[in-house]
């Protein structure tokens, strides 16, 4: 250490004698500070150079400059590669519906939020007009059944004309098609439920007008979700109906792990992509149109080598990993050049440059030069 502190002095008194003879020749301070510098530089490399060598005879000279780490041992472990996406959740039955007629609303008998069954009313439309053609046709159809029944009792005892018994059953037949055409007419005044769900909108009021293709209803049923996404054709090749997939909701604080079951095979033109689809076990916390990021896992590596990214600096173009290896009685930093193979949640997987049992040290890392003495 009496080494050093002498060459401390020696830089001081060079510094001050070039001071002293610079002193008054401004024109001169350029090339004077650069001439420092120079001297500077030398004298650090000397000063670097002694100390090393004092460390290695006389370790405790120096154990007040040991840096304080933190270390893991590295050891195998799973590491998933995935491919990361934003998606959305949708509802196979999530149904806009619209009326099959042309009329007044003359009642609404079902609210937002209703549990409805399928084929259940949910409003009416105005069908007074039908309603009396039916009742009209209704007496019609009841006379033409009487003269046809007489008609055909007597054709059958062979009394009368056979065209007597064709007119009347024509008749007859005639106003039963009339009367399922009215009936068919007076269901369509009726809105019903198509599937058995949850309404979720109602779009009309009682005396409203109403015409198809106009939306009245929605009903969604929340029983059959799927996560959708779009994923880029560079993934084409990885990702199979099957695979895992994590879907995050991180607006609910929801994750949920399940099979790819559906890989859509034509790529999308203007976005490069193809549709990917996970079905999704019914839950009371989940909506259709919920948003959501998907994790869809293409491969495990088992037994692999892996540190946080944060540790893998990029020194000269290379990326390093720092560890601690015992160099005697001292501990001692290696810098180690490592191959990074991907990265996912924030850790890195290692190829090269690292191995099972390694010391990696996690906190302290920074700054740390190849062979400085350390301590945990």
């Amino acid at each position: 250490m009496k080494s050093i502190t002498n060459l401390n002095h020696i830089v001081a008194l060079v510094l001050l004698a070039l001071l002293a003879s610079c002193s008054g020749k401004t024109e001169d301070k350029t090339t004077l500070l650069a001439n420092l510098k120079k001297q500077q530089s030398e004298l650090q490399k000397k000063i670097e150079t002694l100390e090393k060598e004092i460390s290695k005879e006389n370790p405790s000279a120096v154990k007040t400059k040991m840096k304080e780490v933190n270390v893991a041992e590295l050891a195998p472990r799973a590491f998933d590669h995935y491919v990361q996406t934003q998606g959305i959740i949708l509802s196979n039955d999530n149904i806009q519906m619209s009326s099959k007629s042309v009329g007044v609303v003359t009642q609404v008998y079902s609210r937002e939020g209703d549990a409805v069954s399928r084929g259940q009313i949910l409003a009416q439309i105005d069908n007074s007009l039908i309603v009396r053609g039916i009742d009209e046709l209704k007496a019609q159809l009841g006379l033409a059944t009487t003269v046809y029944e007489r008609q055909k009792n007597l054709w059958d005892q062979k009394i009368g004309t056979e065209i007597q018994y064709l007119q009347a059953k024509n008749s007859k037949e005639s106003l039963e098609r009339r009367l399922a055409t009215l009936n068919e007419q007076n269901e369509q005044t009726k809105i019903k439920a198509p599937i058995t769900g949850t309404v979720d909108a109602v779009n009309i009021k009682v005396g409203e007008n109403v015409s198809p293709g106009m939306p009245v209803f929605r009903v969604v049923n929340t029983d059959d979700l799927k996560a959708s996404a779009k994923v880029s054709e560079s993934y084409i090749s990885n990702i199979h109906k099957g695979n895992k997939a994590i879907v995050q909701l991180t607006d609910i604080h929801k994750e949920i792990t399940a099979p790819v079951s559906f890989v859509g095979r034509n790529i999308d033109a203007l976005t490069r992509s193809f549709p990917v689809e996970i079905k999704l076990h019914s839950s009371p916390d989940l909506r259709p149109n919920m948003t959501s990021t998907l994790k869809i896992i293409f491969h495990t590596e088992k037994n692999a080598l892996c540190v946080p990214v944060n540790l893998v600096q990029d020194i000269k173009g290379e990326k390093v990993v720092y560890v601690a290896e015992q160099n005697g009685d001292q501990l001692v930093a290696r810098k180690r050049v490592v191959e990074v193979v991907g990265v996912y949640d924030n850790l890195a997987q290692i190829k090269t440059g690292l191995k099972a049992g390694d010391k990696i040290i996690t906190v302290g890392y920074q700054a740390l030069n190849d062979g400085e003495l350390i301590k945990i």
